[in-house]
Order: C-alpha cells, then structure tokens, then sequence
C-alpha cells in the first residue's frame, strides 16, 4: 500500500485535497445541522400547552393525571387566583368575581409528540379548552424534518462523490501494476491478498482528506459557537467530538469501500 502511494506520485495531493474539500463541505453541513437542531429542541422545550379547566375540578388531581401522559416532561397549576393577579398588573380590572379558570401549563419532552399530548388532554371531561402556539410548533416540526433530510441527501452526495474519486484513482493504480497482478493471480495468491493494499490506500485518502478538512471545520465549529451564545442556546453536548469522529469515519469508510468496487469491477477478485 506504502509503495502504491508512492508510484501516485503528485496525484496523491490532488486526491487528498479533492477529498478534504468534500468532507469540509460535508463535515460543515453536518456541524451546522447538530445546532439547528439544538435550537429547533431548544424553542420546542420552552413551548406549553395551556388547559384551562373547568369549574370545581380539582387542578392537583388533573395535573397528577397528566403528568403520567407519554412525553410530559412537567405539568404546572396554575391557580385562577394568580392569573387574575397577574392580569390586574397589566390593566385596570373592574370589581367582579374573578371569571379566569385554573390552569394546567404542561411541557413535552419533544415537539414531535405534541398533538398527541393536546388530543389525550382535550378527551379528558374536566378540561373547558386548550392552546398553544401552534404556527410556531408546525415551523418547528418543518425546521427538524428539513435537517434530517438534508444530513441524508448530504451524506448520500458525499459517499457518491468520495467513492466515485477513489474508484478513478484506484483503477489507475490497478493498470500500473497490471503486470505484477496476473503474476500474483498465476501463483495462486489469494485474493484478499491482492485487495487488501488497494483497500489500504482508498483507507488512507478518506484519513488524509478527513484529517485536512479539520482545520476548516475548526472555524465552522467557532462561528456556531458565537452564534449560539448570541442566542443564549447550550452548545449541543459532544456536537465537536461526534463530528470530527464521524468525518474520520466517513472518510476512511468510504475510501476502502471505492476501492473495494474498483477492485471488483477491474479485477473480479
């Protein structure tokens, strides 16, 4: 594999650098779809849905009962009194008996799961009506079905394009070293031994290139970081490991597996 990488020569930076382009491109990507995620979650866990009960229920017993509801996070009461209170601090209330009704203010561990939550809420016989920010929850939802898509198109492109290059560069290699092949195959090597090399060196392009594409991604990884604190929003958990971890991964993955078609489709080894 060694000597392979020699014979290439001065192709081997322009393959190493095409590589580290793409993955830079990908690594960004991914990088900035872990923190609109993050933020995406971040709007969704501060949203509440609103139950306003009916006379004479008993608003501990509700919230005890809703609270055991699949993805409620917490359920706050929220007495008539209090919210007549907050109302008298905002404008001039006239002298009448208080006409606000208890209020249950439940939080839901994710966004996805909130129309669920609203339908078992709305069932129960002790709750007048709901609300909630609706438009807000439904672009929310739209914001984490667009990430999720875009980090698969991007990660297909990516496999498409590492291992399209790998494949050209590999298939050069194989004519280089056509001769010395056929004698190996007419004294009955095994075939792993043939392949292995040429794994090895798509391997060590994907590494290269990955390891290249760090320095770009270095200043994404600031500038979301800025931006996050601007938006006072936690920088997802690992977001800097996962992604250096994961370009590492990609590109030694799809580098040996360009060259594993490569050698399949010239070779039939």
């Amino acid at each position: 594999a060694v000597n392979d990488i020699k014979r290439t020569g001065f192709m081997n930076v322009i393959i190493i650098t095409t590589m580290a382009a793409i993955l830079s491109i990908f690594g960004a990507l991914f990088r900035s779809t872990l923190s609109m995620a993050q933020f995406a979650q971040e709007l969704g866990s501060i949203l509440e849905v609103s139950a306003y009960l009916k006379d004479n229920t008993p608003a501990k017993t509700i919230a005890d009962k809703f609270s055991h509801i699949d993805h409620v996070v917490s359920v706050r009461v929220h007495p008539k009194e209090q919210g007549w209170k907050d109302l008298s601090k905002v404008i001039d209330l006239p002298n009448i008996s208080n006409p606000l009704p208890d209020t249950l203010r439940i939080k839901v561990d994710d966004i996805e799961y909130i129309d669920g939550v609203i339908k078992q809420v709305k069932s129960d016989p002790n709750v007048d009506s709901t609300n909630y920010p609706e438009t807000l929850a439904k672009k929310l939802q739209l914001i984490i079905h667009v990430v999720n898509t875009t980090t698969i198109v991007v990660t297909l492109i990516v496999a498409m394009l590492t291992i399209t290059i790998i494949n050209n560069t590999i298939q050069l290699v194989i004519q280089s070293r056509k001769d010395e092949i056929e004698i190996m195959r007419l004294m009955g090597v095994s075939n792993w031994y043939i392949r292995i090399p040429f794994v090895l060196q798509g391997a060590f392009y994907g590494f290269a290139g990955a390891l290249i594409s760090l320095i770009p991604l270095h200043f994404v990884q600031s500038l979301l970081a800025k931006v996050n604190t601007f938006f006072l929003i936690n920088t997802p958990l690992m977001a800097e490991g996962m992604v250096i971890m994961t370009l590492l991964g990609v590109g030694i993955f799809f580098g040996a597996l360009g060259s594993l078609f490569s050698i399949k489709k010239h070779l039939q080894v």
